[in-house]
């Protein structure tokens, strides 16, 4: 069974932040800041779950993903 999660773990996202966060909402920038990006061009490798996935697609038109498995 830890097997399962372990595994499941093991899928990752590449996410490069490509717009920049002046003049959208505040959401938008706590979304960012809470995926770890705040500066332009600042990539993060992330697990891929639904919830980073649905953080991703709040500022899809801000970031750059990348299936890393």
């Amino acid at each position: 069974m830890a097997a399962a999660k372990k595994k499941k773990a093991d899928k990752t996202v590449t996410v490069t932040q490509i717009g920049s966060p002046i003049g959208r909402t505040k959401d938008q920038r706590q979304t960012l800041v809470g995926l770890g990006l705040n500066k332009l061009h600042r990539t993060r490798t992330l697990e891929d779950t639904p919830a980073v996935r649905g953080m991703i697609s709040k500022v899809a038109h801000l970031v750059r993903v990348e299936d890393a498995s």
